[in-house]
């Protein structure tokens, strides 16, 4: 019908409203009205999505341990009421390792004669909390200020998402350390091991 709209879902919305008259004029009633129909439904998709993050928010609110989580960089809302939730317990781990493994964010090792080659991670376990924990990684990576100092030199080496990666098992440890110890994340915490 010769009709051109901007990209994405808001910016679409925000132009349907504007060029209501135009619209009505260039295409069929039955096409209209189906395009209302969508409209109405993304409007009541983004009122339900609102309620979620309300109730995700105050269950978070009421949650000591997400909060302790949650204050790790790349780690927000959902991913700590998500990260608590499949965790359970952290002692049902036994180290930090053991419960990024189960997420399949460790990579595989194999080896001979002393020799260990480490693989490619093994994508087992919960993949909803794997891409959350990688999307956060990814986020502290490219758009943080600081990011680690550890992860750039990292950079300087490896690949882009295999950096992403080791930062987002790195992540899922320090979660377990937090919820394991209980304590609250400090960026500036150096791990003493006993000698």
């Amino acid at each position: 019908y010769g009709l051109h709209f901007a990209k994405g879902r808001i910016a679409l919305l925000a132009e349907l409203q504007t060029r209501r008259a135009e619209i009505e004029q260039s295409i069929p009633a039955t096409l209209l009205r189906a395009i209302e129909r969508q409209q109405m439904a993304l409007r009541q998709l983004d009122e339900q999505i609102q309620l979620i993050e309300r109730d995700i928010t105050a269950w978070l609110k009421s949650e000591p341990a997400a909060q302790a989580v949650e204050g790790i960089p790349g780690i927000g809302a959902i991913t700590a009421t998500a990260l608590v939730a499949t965790m359970g317990s952290a002692q049902a781990f036994r180290s930090g390792r053991a419960f990024a493994a189960s997420l399949g964010l460790v990579p595989a090792q194999s080896g001979t004669g002393g020799n260990v080659h480490l693989g490619h991670i093994s994508k087992r376990g919960d993949s909803y909390l794997r891409r959350l924990l990688i999307h956060g990684a990814r986020v502290v990576l490219t758009r943080s200020r600081h990011p680690p100092a550890w992860a750039e030199a990292l950079l300087a080496r490896r690949p882009k998402n295999v950096v992403i990666v080791a930062l987002a098992n790195k992540m899922a440890r320090a979660a377990w350390a937090l919820l394991a110890h209980g304590r609250q994340y400090d960026p500036n915490y150096v791990s003493q091991r006993p000698a």
